[in-house]
């Protein structure tokens, strides 16, 4: 016996990546930019690429992050280097 679904729409894995850079505020953009092109300017001899910068809404603070997948606190947002790297060129 064969069971099919008539559902119309496809499903979305959830652990598909999502696009979030229509969500994104252009002023955390820009201090993700800033963050990094500073951590580059100080550490030129560093090997490892982050996979993005985990920035506080409030303060605009900000710190890479190295690790698979980024644990948030409440205030933060996570902006992936793609997007980073996408205005600096």
């Amino acid at each position: 016996m064969v069971y099919t679904s008539t559902s119309e729409h496809p499903m979305i894995s959830p652990l598909e990546p999502m696009d979030f850079s229509s969500l994104l505020d252009p002023s955390l953009l820009q201090t993700a930019r800033q963050i990094y092109r500073t951590y580059y300017e100080v550490h030129p001899e560093q090997v490892r690429r982050p996979i993005g910068i985990a920035i506080d809404r409030n303060n605009h603070r900000g710190k890479l992050i190295f690790g698979q997948k980024p644990i948030l606190l409440p205030k933060e947002c996570f902006v992936p280097l793609s997007q980073i790297e996408s205005g600096l060129l």
